[in-house]
């Protein structure tokens, strides 16, 4: 390492700015090629002195090439890609090279040249993201070991959109509100409040548009307390709002521009938990008796038969609410810890000490200090970490640090790594570790003296010991080989099925795209290989005229035909790639084979990237039926077993043996991730597949049934984000705990080979991690419990880095402290995790029955230790948590936990639960629904997206149109009676049995059609997700899936909300006698 530097300074390329460029690469665009509302995603320029003031990123997902499906693509350059989607003949040619951008000072030069970035001017960009922080550093790096003292043992060698703004985003009505009496059952009032989450990407201008949200009412903080049954209405009826909840506590708005700079609102700092409530701006819980949500209703006494739900006003029941404008979030103030914003809510984070809540968020803001006071309280208490989380345009970039030779100050005896929590003794030349407690000697050249504060005095000059994340150079002793390349190997389904439905000529022509965006220069390495019933590898080598097929027939016993040219440096045959890839769809036309050896072609194709490791990327159409790893078709014995019930019916969610779970180990044990593209049209058996990806650090994206017309955008949208997304490689993550707590289990998509560490063959900006811990100990009340998490991990310049992120958070002896610290988004993150790892062992109703019980039993906690009403006819919610009986009823509705589904769907959501992020969570069970065909009338303009509807049927007219969208999927809904001037404008056909089945979204001449595009790319952009668009019609069996959705009513999967909110109200009724 570079010995000049002193220990702990900044890197010298970094321009004298303490922020460097990313540690993921790929990403320069020209700024003078994007659209006013884009951010450059300049993940290799060094970030803008001021926050926000650089470069925007371009979307991570572009236009489908307009071109035939099956045609050659297009040769020679084109001005740009096109982000959005295609007209209905566009197809999948190639996309133009990018113009020559040179490379950013400081960097090195295999840096990637720009990407065509930005869309045409007459069509909105769907998909940009933030940059990532961080930057290459020059610096060798390996295999992962953990610490200091040498490597561990052995060689290291999916989707669904934002959740709806939570948590306390609503305040309770005036006391005019309450329930009190009888309440009138009148027709019903379509809530004004959205539940889009704040948009998670960029997009913003200069300017942050008016909020397309209702405002609050004027002082929304002023809380009464609840009133009994029967209390006197202090206001008519009349004037209470349209929904229960009031104005929401600080939620930022959506915007059309999402992430735009901050509004100059910054929230003011909270007086400390304990003391009075706060302004509820964070949405942190109510203090006993303070501010709670109260529902009345006519239960009746305990045991008594439960009346019908005529006594409850549907839109008196608590609903996700409106948003306001942004705000900055200080993550510590007056050294004291900030409750954190909800995670579906748009925030500007300032690191002042603890981690940003994106990349680590505590189910309770507060600990408690003993096991008792956690099992009383009836919630969970786990970390959600995201380590690589996406950062908001405006905020500081993670800085990176460099010791030098040394490596990173750490604690002798548990190995943390040095953190603003870490006490400095002994006028500076001891510290004290807040993890375990030790005190250390502090090296001779990090010495520092202490401010009459006891702090150090440069501890503002080092990010170390004033930030929550920042990110290490690693050192020699941190690796067990030198860091590896950036390898891409691409293996294809060419079996009958795939040829002939498209998918091939899909696959084919998605990686084609691509390849202008992988990282340029001598580390970039990529490969190919085709299956059936046999394997195809190719031979790139560019002495060769064409490319060479070499076959292996032996799908029992793999190997690999070649040691070298199989895996070849990009620059060096990307003319050969692309012949191929134009070849493939075409070579096997004649080859009628039905067969698929995919389990042998994967184990094949690891065994040629098992030297370097990489990404393995594997499109398949039809279930393996030959070779190793063969499996049966199950589903129809699944069905069977569904229809009667039968208890082992979820076996069918386990895999069928363990052949391909000890590939995975293997695969993981040499850093070879893997992500499965399923083009299906009928069952594949997700169930065993899914384990590969799940075990190396991969994704699985599913297109079922797959179709050539309106699937190959997704799929080359999804290939383009999987590669050029922000991410890492061979990666190795811990998390340490202060004493009296410690790790319990980790859960998500890793390889685990020893107690304390998990293993990431590949880790990206959208995978979370939930990490459940335990007590061992009791803690002291008043004092602080930190949580460090550590990953280490290859950038895609090779370079090693240690990415530290902690958090500190306060203990308390008071149940009503952890209810009023409660986080509602990673409550339901943590519960529906859970139900997604028992769902395969478990029989449906005690999974149903166990997530009802979590929500029961918090809330029964709730009202008999915090509460003061004593009415027996009131269900009392903590604020913080009042949207948790909605979500949890919306949980037990969801696909994984119907009885009636395919088996591969809901193996896909198991699948895509064990990865989910904590802001993606509530959307997956709860979408987003907007009214259509009433756009053209709605005076948003300007602003994001429309107010979104409850999900019940009562809110949906026979004359509307409707979108639901959970973020990878939208639902386009057309009712009987649609006007046939509202048809003609938004498909062209005056009547709805003339729309075709395969519908693909266009832009036609009119305001009302140009607005709902406009509202499907700001969707797209703000999901970052394509996000396919599939027509229901009432009437047909699309309808039914689209009604299916709406979670609130009775249906054949559980009872409506206020049917459920009366079951919980008298569970707890029951409990408390």
């Amino acid at each position: 390492m570079a010995a000049p530097v002193p220990p702990g300074d900044l890197r010298p390329n970094n321009n004298n700015q303490r922020n460097s460029g990313p540690p993921f690469g790929g990403y320069q665009g020209n700024a003078n090629a994007l659209a006013d509302n884009m951010h450059n995603l300049s993940m290799n320029r060094p970030p803008s002195m001021m926050p926000g003031s650089g470069p925007r990123p371009p979307p991570p997902f572009g236009q489908f090439p307009k071109q035939s499906p099956y045609g050659a693509p297009q040769r020679g350059p084109s001005p740009m890609a096109r982000p959005g989607p295609p007209p209905p003949a566009a197809g999948m040619g190639r996309p133009s090279g990018p113009p020559p951008v040179g490379h950013p000072t400081g960097f090195p030069s295999n840096a990637p040249l720009g990407r065509p970035t930005g869309p045409p001017p007459s069509q909105p960009p769907f998909g940009s993201r933030p940059s990532m922080p961080g930057g290459p550093a020059a610096s060798s790096s390996g295999f992962p070991a953990f610490g200091p003292s040498g490597p561990p043992p052995g060689a290291r060698p999916m989707g669904f959109g934002s959740p709806p703004p939570v948590g306390s985003g609503v305040s309770m009505p005036p006391p005019s509100g309450m329930l009190g009496g009888p309440v009138s059952n009148g027709p019903q009032v379509a809530s004004s409040g959205g539940f889009p989450r704040g948009p998670q990407f960029p997009g913003g201008a200069v300017s942050t548009p008016q909020s397309p949200y209702a405002q609050p009412p004027a002082s929304p903080f002023v809380r009464a307390p609840p009133q009994p049954l029967g209390a006197p209405q202090s206001a008519p009826p009349s004037m209470l709002p349209p929904t229960f909840p009031g104005a929401p506590h600080g939620r930022p708005a959506v915007s059309g521009l999402p992430y735009g700079p901050p509004s100059g609102q910054v929230a003011p700092p909270p007086l400390g938990f304990p003391g009075p409530m706060q302004p509820p701006r964070y949405g942190m819980g109510p203090l006993p008796n303070q501010s709670m949500t109260t529902i009345p209703s006519a239960m009746g006494q305990p045991g008594g038969p439960v009346p019908g739900p005529s006594r409850i006003d549907p839109n008196q029941i608590p609903r996700p609410g409106s948003s306001s404008s942004p705000v900055v979030f200080e993550t510590r103030h007056s050294n004291q810890a900030n409750p954190p914003p909800p995670a579906t809510s748009d925030y500007i984070v300032k690191d002042t000490g603890n981690c940003s809540p994106r990349y680590m968020r505590c189910t309770i803001n507060q600990i408690p200090c003993t096991v008792d006071l956690l099992s009383t309280s009836g919630m969970q208490l786990a970390l959600m970490v995201q380590p690589l989380a996406l950062s908001h345009p405006s905020e500081e970039p993670i800085q990176v640090v460099d010791f030098g030779e040394a490596g990173p100050v750490r604690c002798s005896r548990c190995k943390g790594y040095i953190n603003p929590f870490m006490r400095f003794v002994d006028q500076g030349r001891k510290f004290t570790c807040n993890f375990c407690g030790y005190t250390d000697e502090t090296p001779r050249d990090y010495h520092c003296n202490l401010g009459p504060d006891g702090r150090r005095r440069d501890a503002d000059d080092r990010p170390e010991l004033c930030r929550g994340t920042v990110e290490f150079v690693a050192t020699k002793e941190y690796m067990v080989r030198d860091p590896m390349p950036a390898v891409y190997f691409f293996l294809i389904d060419v079996s009958m099925n795939a040829i002939q439905t498209g998918a091939t000529a899909a696959a084919c022509n998605a990686i084609q795209q691509v390849l202008s965006d992988l990282p340029e220069g001598p580390r970039t390495f990529v490969g190919i290989a085709t299956f059936d019933s046999t394997i195809h590898f190719y031979n790139l080598k560019r002495a060769l005229q064409q490319p060479l097929m070499l076959i292996v027939p032996d799908v029992q016993d793999v190997y690999t035909p070649l040691e070298t040219d199989i895996i070849v440096q990009l620059s060096e045959c990307r003319e050969h790639l692309e012949l191929l890839l134009d070849s493939i769809p075409t070579m096997f036309q004649e080859r009628k084979t039905p067969e698929s050896a995919f389990a042998a072609a994967v184990k094949a194709a690891f065994l040629a990237m098992k030297s370097k490791g990489g990404k393995l990327m594997v499109f398949q159409s039809v279930l393996c039926s030959v070779g190793v790893g063969a499996l049966s078709s199950r589903e129809a014995e699944g069905r069977a077993n569904m229809s009667a019930n039968e208890k082992e019916a979820h076996k069918l969610l386990q895999p069928a043996d363990k052949t391909l779970k000890t590939m995975a180990i293997e695969f993981a044990e040499y850093q070879v991730c893997v992500d499965l593209f399923i083009t299906s049209q009928a069952y594949v058996d997700m169930a065993s597949i899914s384990v590969i990806p799940r075990t190396t650090g991969g994704q699985v994206y599913c297109y079922y049934p797959f179709s050539a017309l309106s699937d190959p955008p997704k799929l080359y949208n999804d290939l383009k984000w999987n590669i050029t997304r922000p991410q890492g490689f061979e990666a190795v993550m811990r998390v340490r705990c202060s004493q009296g707590i410690q790790v319990q289990e980790y859960s998500g998509n890793f390889c685990k080979r020893i107690p304390t560490d998990i293993d990431l063959p590949a880790i990206d900006c959208d995978k979370a991690i939930m990490v459940t811990l335990k007590h061992d100990d009791k803690l002291q009340d008043g004092a602080e419990c930190s949580f460090q998490c550590a990953l280490l991990y290859t950038t895609i310049y090779g370079e090693r880095r240690i990415r530290v992120t902690t958090l500190s958070l306060p203990c308390t002896n008071l149940l009503s402290n952890l209810f009023r610290a409660a986080d509602l988004d990673s409550q339901f993150a943590c519960m529906l995790k859970q139900a997604g790892n028992e769902i395969p062992t478990k029989a449906l109703p005690l999974v149903k029955e166990q997530a009802m019980n979590s929500c029961t039993d918090a809330l029964y906690a709730y009202r008999k230790f915090c509460a003061t009403v004593t009415s027996s006819g009131q269900l009392i919610l903590p604020e913080a948590l009042k949207l948790l009986p909605l979500y949890t009823l919306a949980l037990t509705k969801s696909v994984g936990l119907k009885t009636d589904g395919r088996i591969d769907d809901r193996s896909f959501w198991i699948n895509y639960v064990s990865s989910v992020s904590t802001p993606l969570a509530v959307p997956l069970v709860y979408p987003r629904m907007i009214s259509v065909h009433d756009l053209d009338a709605k005076d948003d303009e300007g602003s994001g997206l429309p107010p979104s509807i409850p999900l019940s049927s009562e809110h949906i007219s026979n004359e509307g149109i409707y979108f639901l969208e959970n973020g990878e999927d939208g639902l386009l809904y057309v009712a009987e009676s649609v006007d046939s001037g509202i048809l003609q404008k938004l498909f062209g056909v005056p009547s709805a049995a003339e729309i075709p089945s395969q519908y693909v979204l266009e832009q036609y001449d009119n305001q009302l059609s140009k607005k709902f595009n406009d509202v499907v790319n700001e969707i797209r952009r703000q999901r970052c997700s394509y996000l396919s668009i599939k027509l229901c019609k009432k009437g047909d069996q699309s309808g039914m899936l689209f009604l299916s959705h709406m979670v609130e009513d009775r249906t054949a999967s559980g009872p409506s909300y206020v049917e459920f909110l009366v079951q919980v109200h008298r569970q707890i009724q029951l409990k408390m006698n």
